[in-house]
């Protein structure tokens, strides 16, 4: 069981949701935390938080799905601490719909941000984290990272990569012996805005939503985003800290994992079947 304390985190999307409260935890456990958002004044208050907490906070704006921008971060954030331990790839969006629906352009930001963006975050960090003799990558999937969902496909596609390239990495990296540690986090209904974000994105696009829409948005902010953001902080870095190449979050996430690997014929259906009923069909 290692500690971060003393350890320089780098936590991006640290703005709002599970960023925010990951950047709070590994502040109260004493780490130093190093936090970009696109949003500044949604980051600004984090950090606040964080500093008055005791923590030693650097910030940064950062885009996850600008590559140069990411690979200058990383240059600021090592020369600014000396050394980088941790990076929480956590920066991600909701949105797309169902395959005949998505734009292009639905595929391209969310492919952009939730799997170029932890590739970016990785790509760039890790040299660091192995530098530093005592590294941490942790890649922020989700339940859709180990069950497809209907209306979801860039998300679910997205979220699939990121399990399926944290898995990869864990394996070179224990082949080659460097001393960086990896985890994959699939957490479930979290109370965020990431579903609002999105619903709010689509409607700035000019997408129309019908009344249905507008109850079946609600429904799955009521009824599906249940956990408080801070509970699913402390499980992450609990998970991190005690070395688990896997984090759950939340009981829906284990539910899920152990459906789909009982029934991995079945669980389609049964989601689809789910998702009739959520979205009041037959």
């Amino acid at each position: 069981m290692s500690s971060v304390r003393g350890k320089v985190a780098v936590v991006t999307g640290a703005g709002s949701g599970i960023g925010r409260h990951l950047a709070l935890e590994l502040a109260k456990r004493g780490a130093r935390p190093a936090l970009s958002d696109v949003d500044e004044p949604a980051l600004g208050e984090t950090a606040d938080r964080a500093r008055a907490l005791g923590a030693e906070v650097h910030t940064a704006r950062l885009d996850v799905s600008d590559r140069a921008a990411v690979e200058a971060y990383a240059t600021a954030v090592a020369g600014h601490f000396g050394v980088v331990h941790q990076v929480y790839n956590n920066a991600g969006v909701a949105g797309g719909s169902t395959v005949l629906d998505s734009t292009w352009a639905d595929y391209d930001r969310v492919l952009s941000i939730n799997l170029f963006g932890v590739l970016h975050g990785t790509k760039a960090f890790l040299p660091h984290l192995i530098a530093s003799g005592d590294g941490h990558v942790v890649n922020i999937s989700s339940l859709n990272g180990i069950m497809g969902q209907g209306r979801m496909t860039a998300y679910c596609t997205s979220k699939f990569g990121v399990r399926g390239f944290t898995e990869s990495l864990r394996a070179e990296l224990l082949a080659a012996g460097h001393p960086v540690q990896v985890s994959v986090v699939h957490p479930g209904g979290v109370r965020t805005n990431i579903a609002t974000a999105a619903f709010d994105h689509a409607r700035a696009q000019g997408q129309e939503f019908t009344a249905a829409d507008e109850a079946r948005h609600r429904a799955y902010n009521e009824k599906l985003l249940r956990m408080p953001p801070e509970q699913a902080a402390r499980i992450v870095v609990d998970g991190v800290e005690a070395g688990r190449p896997r984090i759950l979050v939340g009981n829906d996430a284990k539910v899920v994992d152990l459906l789909v690997r009982l029934a991995p014929r079945l669980y389609p259906v049964l989601a689809a079947r789910a998702e009739r009923r959520f979205t009041g069909g037959a």
